[in-house]
C-alpha cells in the first residue's frame, strides 16, 4: 500500500494537465446559411401524405410493386449489405477502444520439474495472475474512444445514406420501366392505327381509288413504327435488369409484368415534397452528418497525437504461489504479490510526434474541406432538384396544351381526308405530330416523377409539412 500512495500524488498532478490535451469540437464551415431556398416552389399540385418514420417514403406513390420491390431492395441489395458490414466493423471497433481502457487481466499455471544437479529431482508448481492498467493521464485512451465511436456514428449514416440511394435508384428505375410501359402501349396503338389504314388504303388502291404512293408511305410508317417498338423492348429489357441488380435478383430470373400506368398513377397529380428551411437539411442529409462525425473523429485523433508528447503511466499488479504440491498453492507461505508503477516520458524519437501530430492535423484540414464540400453539394443539390420540378411542371403545361391541339388537328385532317379535301400525306403529318407529342408528354410526366424522387433524396429521404 506504501508503493501505491507514493504513486497517487503523481498521477493526481498528471491528471491536472490532463486539460491541456481536449479539443474543442467545431463545425464552422464559414458558410452563411441561407433563409430560403432560391429555386421557386411549384403549388400547382395538392402536398402528399408525409412518409412515415420507417423512412418508407415511396409509400406517397401508393404502388404496390414499388412498395415489394423496395421491401426487397431493402434486404437483399449488395451495396447495403457492404454498408451493413462496414458499420458492423466500426462497432467493433469502438468495443476495442473500450477494452483498451480496461484493466487487463491474466492468469497463469506452471509445472516444472528438473533437479539442481543432486540425484533428487523436483517438481514445482506456480501460480500466477497479473493485472496491467495504463492510467488514463492526457485522455488519449478516451480520445481513442470517442474517435472510434464517432467513426461508427458517421458509418450508421453512411448505411443510411446507402438505403436512401438504393431506395431512390430503385424508384427512379421503376418509373422509367413504367414510363417505358406507357411509351410501348402509345407505339402500338399507333402501329394499330397505321395498319388498319394500310389495309383500307391497299383495297382502294386494288380499286383504282387511290394512287400506289400512298400504300407506300402506310407501309414505311407500319415497317418504321415497328421498328421503334422492338427498341423500346430492348430498352426495356436492359431497364429490368438494372431493376434486377438493384433488389438483390439474378436478372435471367427476374421479371416486372409489364403494365400500362396510365389509368393509374401517370394520371394523378405528382407528389409536391415540402423543401422546408435550408437550415433544416444540414440535419436530415446522412452525406452531411457523416462528413462532420469524420470531421470531428479527425479532431479527436489529433488531440490523441499531441497526447503523445507527455508521459504515459503504467499500473502492474501480480500475485501468485509457488510449491512443490498442488495442494499448498494457496498457503500463505506460498504467496506473493507486487505492485509496480511506471512513468515514461519519450526524450528523442528522431521526430515521429511532431509527423504523427502533423499527419493527423492534416486528416483534419482534409476532413474539414470534405465536410464543407458536403454542405456545398447538398444546398446545390436541392436547389437543382427545386429547379427540375418548376421548370417540368411549366413544361408539362405547355406540353398538355400541344397536345390538345395536336389532336384535335389529327381529327381535323382525318375529317378532310373522308371527304377528298386533302391528300392522305397532311393525314400522316398529323399523326406523326400527335404520336411525338403524345411520347413527349409521357417522358416530362416520368421526368415529374423521377425528380421528385430526387428532392426526396436530396432533402435527405425526410420532410415537414
Amino acid at each position: 500500500m506504501s508503493r501505491l500512495k507514493s504513486l497517487l500524488p503523481l498521477s493526481f498532478a498528471a491528471l491536472l494537465l490532463a486539460s491541456c490535451a481536449t479539443e474543442p469540437l467545431t463545425k464552422d464551415t464559414g458558410l452563411a446559411t441561407p433563409t430560403a431556398f432560391k429555386a421557386p416552389v411549384t403549388t400547382e399540385t395538392t402536398a402528399p401524405p408525409l412518409a412515415k418514420k420507417t423512412g418508407a417514403w415511396w409509400l406517397i406513390f401508393s404502388d404496390p410493386v414499388l412498395d415489394d420491390l423496395q421491401a426487397r431492395a431493402m434486404t437483399r441489395n449488395t451495396d447495403l449489405e457492404i454498408a451493413a458490414a462496414r458499420l458492423q466493423q466500426s462497432r467493433a471497433f469502438v468495443r476495442q477502444a473500450r477494452a483498451v481502457q480496461l484493466p487487463q487481466v491474466n492468469a497463469g499455471l506452471q509445472s516444472s520439474r528438473g533437479s539442481d544437479g543432486g540425484p533428487k529431482a523436483s517438481t514445482i508448481h506456480a501460480l500466477g495472475v497479473d493485472l496491467d492498467y495504463e492510467v488514463d493521464l492526457f485522455g488519449r485512451l478516451s480520445k481513442a474512444t470517442s474517435a472510434a465511436k464517432l467513426d461508427a456514428e458517421a458509418s450508421a449514416e453512411l448505411y443510411r445514406g446507402a438505403q436512401l440511394l438504393v431506395s431512390a435508384q430503385v424508384a427512379e428505375t421503376y418509373f422509367a420501366l413504367r414510363a417505358i410501359d406507357e411509351d410501348r402501349a402509345i407505339v402500338n396503338e399507333t402501329l394499330t392505327a397505321y395498319r388498319e389504314t394500310l389495309k383500307v388504303t391497299q383495297r382502294r388502291y386494288e380499286a383504282g381509288d387511290v394512287a400506289e404512293l400512298d400504300v407506300v408511305r402506310l407501309q414505311t410508317e407500319v415497317s418504321s413504327t415497328e421498328a421503334e417498338l422492338k427498341a423500346l423492348d430492348r430498352q426495356r429489357a436492359q431497364i429490368e435488369n438494372a431493376l434486377a441488380v438493384l433488389v438483390g435478383d439474378i436478372a435471367s430470373t427476374f421479371t416486372v409484368q409489364a403494365s400500362v400506368w396510365d389509368a393509374q398513377a401517370w394520371s394523378h397529380a405528382v407528389p409536391l415534397i415540402p423543401a422546408g428551411l435550408p437550415s433544416e437539411l444540414l440535419e436530415r442529409r446522412p452525406d452531411v452528418i457523416a462528413a462532420e462525425k469524420t470531421m470531428q473523429a479527425a479532431q479527436k485523433r489529433v488531440g490523441i497525437a499531441k497526447a503523445a508528447w507527455f508521459p504515459r503511466l503504467a499500473l502492474t499488479a501480480s500475485g501468485g504461489g509457488a510449491s512443490n504440491e498442488l495442494g499448498d498453492l494457496f498457503e500463505d507461505a506460498a504467496r506473493s504479490w507486487s505492485l509496480t508503477g511506471i512513468l515514461t516520458q519519450a526524450i528523442f524519437d528522431g521526430g515521429q510526434r511532431k509527423a504523427a501530430t502533423e499527419l493527423a492535423e492534416g486528416d483534419l484540414a482534409v476532413a474539414f474541406a470534405q465536410y464543407r464540400q458536403s454542405v456545398l453539394v447538398a444546398f446545390a443539390d436541392v436547389e437543382n432538384q427545386l429547379s427540375d420540378i418548376d421548370g417540368l411542371a411549366s413544361e408539362a403545361k405547355t406540353q398538355g396544351e400541344a397536345l390538345t391541339a395536336a389532336q384535335r388537328a389529327l381529327d381535323l385532317s382525318q375529317s378532310r381526308y373522308r371527304h377528298g379535301y386533302v391528300s392522305q400525306l397532311e393525314v400522316l403529318d398529323a399523326q406523326r405530330s400527335y404520336l411525338r407529342l403524345r411520347r413527349q408528354d409521357l417522358s416530362v410526366r416520368a421526368q415529374q416523377y423521377q425528380a421528385t424522387v430526387r428532392l426526396i433524396r436530396a432533402l435527405g429521404g425526410d420532410w415537414k409539412a
